[in-house]
């Protein structure tokens, strides 16, 4: 009995991107991305194990060695088309977010729960963290590009930051390729 079930959605990928090790947040746009159990090779968020930061601080000093369960930055265009709109601007480019994937078609998708899978014609499967928080250092590459409007992204992409993901199963993924959702097959957690 598969304790993940099919969604029914599927999000086309309208864009893919690394951010480079060493390099700040901003990421370079791809055609095709290969990912490895570890991520992507020479990405900043590469790795197997990674230090704890503030998102795990109450579990974890910082800096403590920890499973990497945030290797990819998955977006939504829609999501983005929002904060976008709330910040007055025409768009926002993913890069500015370090974003690795953006995708068309999944609604609702920074709330898609944890321990969902994304997997991709040939494959590659990622595992959904979980929410990606908004922060400021989108903001700053934001503001690098249209002064003025950094400090707008912040409250402007809460609740639509898109997520983070691991690597399951590696392979590749490519523009315009599409990634079949699954969700686990559980009722929600209700204490």
């Amino acid at each position: 009995m598969p304790v993940l079930r099919d969604s029914g959605f599927k999000g086309e990928i309208t864009w893919l991107g690394m951010v480079p090790a060493g390099h700040g947040l901003r990421a370079e746009p791809a055609d095709r991305l290969q990912l490895g159990f570890s991520g992507i090779a020479g990405e900043r968020h590469e790795g197997e194990t990674r230090a704890s930061c503030v998102r795990v601080r109450n579990l974890y000093p910082e800096g403590t060695e920890i499973r990497n369960v945030r290797q990819l930055t998955v977006l939504s265009e829609e999501e983005l088309a929002r904060i976008a709109a709330d910040m007055g601007m025409q768009r926002v480019d993913p890069a500015h977010l370090g974003a690795t994937i953006v995708l068309r078609g999944i609604p609702d998708f920074t709330f898609v729960p944890p321990g969902s899978r994304l997997q991709g014609p040939g494959g590659a499967t990622l595992t959904v963290d979980m929410e990606n928080r908004p922060c400021v250092l989108p903001g700053r590459e934001i503001e690098k590009a249209h002064g003025g409007y950094g400090a707008r992204f912040k409250p402007a992409a809460q609740n639509r930051r898109g997520i983070t993901a691991w690597v399951e199963r590696p392979g590749s993924l490519e523009l315009g390729s599409e990634l079949t959702l699954f969700v686990p097959d559980q009722r929600a957690w209700a204490p």
